[in-house]
């Protein structure tokens, strides 16, 4: 299926690229795919996300890329049985619901009373994958660049095709608010497109100086939603301790991811606007924040999340 070349890797990444390939091998020893294939199919992402943010080079690319995300994607293009189950089986959002479960919770939102076409909407969408609509489309796998977690973003491109169609015709609508799967984008003017990199990068630095209590909260409030109220349940505190501990966390993420970008050169309007964008999907997807991670805090302090909050 791939150009098996190896592609011309920069002399101070190959090494890099190289420790790539055996940690993938190694978080997925199933997904067996050789050197060649796997570097031709790095090249064809990196290429794809270039235009996106201009002037990137490998090293950044490489630092943004979601590895395991990325091998499983190139597995199930390799059309590799054990790359699909993997994907079958991806967990998304705050409710940790299947990759499938959440693709249908969207399109019941899309389509509402009109089952067939929701179950029509997720079938045609998961033929899509793999099979390009069109003589000259690429299939969704295709289109997938490494630099977001893999079920987030095949949702959103699932809900934005179905959007696209129904703006379209008569009755166009939106979605609420309150999505019941991985939360969406607010979508980004394309000035804004290139400033992701350079978001993330700064975002994750943030997140990595807050201590464990401050991630525990990150989650309660953006990974679960739950309300200041209900965390102040959970964790046994005053609401106003709550409240004041979200400020402060919000306030040292803009100071510090706002100074970060205007140090790159940011000149927009809103930057406030932007990084709280950006942040809540970083927030909801970081591993980190995973449900595992959150559960295993919440063991420490002796506390459990409200019932049903964590399925």
């Amino acid at each position: 299926m791939t150009d098996t070349t190896p592609p011309p890797t920069p002399p101070a990444d190959r090494g890099r690229v190289r420790l790539l390939y055996h940690f993938c091998r190694l978080q997925l020893p199933a997904v067996r795919t050789s050197e060649a294939t796997f570097l031709a199919h790095l090249d064809r992402t990196f290429r794809l996300f270039q235009p996106k943010a201009l002037g990137t080079t490998w090293a950044a690319y490489l630092e943004g890329l979601y590895a395991v995300d990325w091998a499983v994607c190139v597995g199930c293009l390799e059309n590799q049985t054990p790359a699909w189950e993997l994907l079958f089986a991806a967990r998304t959002g705050r409710s940790d619901c299947l990759l499938v479960d959440a693709l249908r919770g969207r399109a019941a939102r899309l389509y509402p009373r009109d089952e067939e076409r929701q179950e029509t909407a997720v079938s045609e969408f998961w033929s899509g994958l793999i099979v390009p609509e069109g003589p000259d489309g690429r299939p969704v796998l295709a289109r997938y660049d490494g630099q977001r977690p893999l079920a987030p973003w095949l949702i959103r491109v699932f809900q934005n095709g179905h959007l696209s169609r129904l703006r379209r015709g008569p009755g166009a609508m939106a979605l609420p608010d309150d999505e019941i799967a991985a939360p969406m984008d607010a979508p980004r003017p394309e000035t804004d497109t290139r400033w992701h990199e350079a978001f993330v990068a700064a975002a994750r630095d943030w997140l990595g100086r807050a201590d464990d209590d401050e991630r525990l909260l990150l989650g309660l409030r953006w990974r679960y939603r739950l309300t200041q109220r209900e965390v102040a349940g959970v964790l046994g505190l005053h609401e106003g301790s709550i409240s004041r501990r979200t400020d402060k966390l919000r306030d040292r993420a803009l100071e510090q991811i706002g100074s970060r970008l205007v140090s790159d050169g940011w000149t927009g309007d809103d930057l406030e606007g932007f990084v709280l964008t950006e942040l809540g999907a970083l927030l909801t997807d970081d591993p980190r924040l995973s449900a595992d991670q959150l559960g295993r805090l919440l063991a420490a302090k002796g506390k459990t999340l409200p019932g049903g909050a964590g399925s």
